[in-house]
């Protein structure tokens, strides 16, 4: 009974984990205007679920970690009653959040259910090690993302206007470009395009920011979208790689799953949470961070790819959430069109993941028998 319920448990927290998680690499995509929700979660999809493969040789340190050794006591963690409490806690925290569309760390809520779920048990914590091995990690992560992102861009951007490269806005109807005016035009005149414009059986007029011109003979916009769906995958393969160790971590005690088959079956979960229930994540994560354009969207995901594929290949365990929404706060900052009232609730959920986390891993301990 107690093994069916850790296999059951693991697959919830994979399940949740996609649902939360999955869009995560590719909101720049959807919310730039590059591509639509539906292809987005497709390529999120597929490249997610390559990086939980190849989590199998390239991340084996993260699935040591977090089995729970050094955390807590080493009976505790050869014990699936623990383990199955870890995965419903954690599990129910992802899934809570994701209720209300908010993204938040799977990895805090881990953290956070190991602890709980180890207290209940009567087991001692090694603070000195959450410390070190997790909670500051977690904390510098996000706060590393943002100065690193800020700068980037900042640099990025002198070099594009350094090179006479430019944006423009086009107006669209449905999926319809029928106008576009350059930046450089006063604001007034782009407005005064926009209300011109007409549109019938209901449809609305949108815009969005696009490259313009040619680079050494390169047309600069389709360039920078063919860098920004690499880009995508590049952070969905990383967040597969970084997060199913973690989650596959818990079954490490079953025969049935030894070698690679752990990492498969949770990156399938993964896989359909992002198919079945990404939808209300990827709306906060797409558009009401900040605005953002294709350009904007690659500085993004370039500086998430390589914080969290770093972290994964050294052991240290970041929370991809963090990284990455941390990328669009440090756009947001730089454009000054950060949405500030939705990043301090998204905030605020990162703050209380461990802490729910936590209790519902001491209440999962109770209640299993």
């Amino acid at each position: 009974m107690t093994t069916f319920v850790l296999i059951l448990a693991a697959m919830c927290l994979a399940y949740a984990n996609g649902a939360n998680d999955n869009f995560k690499g590719v909101a720049t995509l959807f919310g730039s205007g590059t591509t639509t929700y539906r292809t987005a979660l497709t390529w999120a999809t597929v490249t997610t679920l390559l990086g939980s493969l190849a989590a199998v040789v390239l991340a084996q340190q993260l699935t040591t970690n977090f089995s729970g050794r050094g955390l807590v006591g080493d009976a505790l963690v050869a014990d699936p009653r623990f383990l199955a409490a870890v995965g419903l806690g954690s599990g129910g925290a992802v899934l809570l959040a994701t209720r209300f569309g908010l993204p938040i760390s799977t990895t805090h809520s881990l953290v956070g259910a190991l602890v709980g779920a180890g207290w209940a048990a009567g087991s001692a914590i090694n603070m000195g090690n959450l410390a070190s091995a997790f909670v500051i990690p977690l904390l510098l992560s996000p706060l590393f993302s943002i100065a690193a992102t800020l700068l980037c861009y900042i640099g990025l951007r002198t070099a594009r206007n350094g090179l006479g490269i430019c944006h423009e806005t086009c107006f669209c109807i449905g999926g319809e470009t029928v106008a576009t005016s350059p930046v450089c035009c006063d604001s007034a005149i782009i407005m005064q395009q926009a209300m011109e414009l007409t549109a019938s059986m209901g449809t609305t007029v949108t815009c969005r920011q696009r490259y313009a011109g040619r680079l050494v003979g390169i047309e600069v916009g389709r360039t920078i979208d063919g860098l920004h769906y690499l880009s995508s995958g590049v952070v969905s393969f990383a967040r597969g790689l970084n997060d199913t160790p973690k989650i596959a971590a818990l079954l490490l005690l079953l025969p049935a799953f030894s070698g690679g088959w752990s990492p498969l079956a949770i990156g399938l979960a993964i896989a359909a949470g992002g198919l079945f229930g990404a939808r209300r994540v990827a709306e906060v994560l797409s558009h009401r961070i900040t605005s953002l354009n294709a350009g904007q969207g690659l500085t993004a995901n370039i500086l998430t790819g390589t914080i969290v594929i770093g972290a994964s290949l050294i052991g240290m365990p970041v929370s991809t959430t963090h990284v990455s929404c941390g990328s669009l706060f440090g756009i947001g900052l730089a454009t000054r069109q950060a949405h500030w009232k939705m990043i301090g609730t998204i905030v605020l959920a990162w703050i209380t993941t461990l802490p729910a986390g936590a209790l519902l891993g001491a209440l999962a301990w109770s209640c299993l028998p």
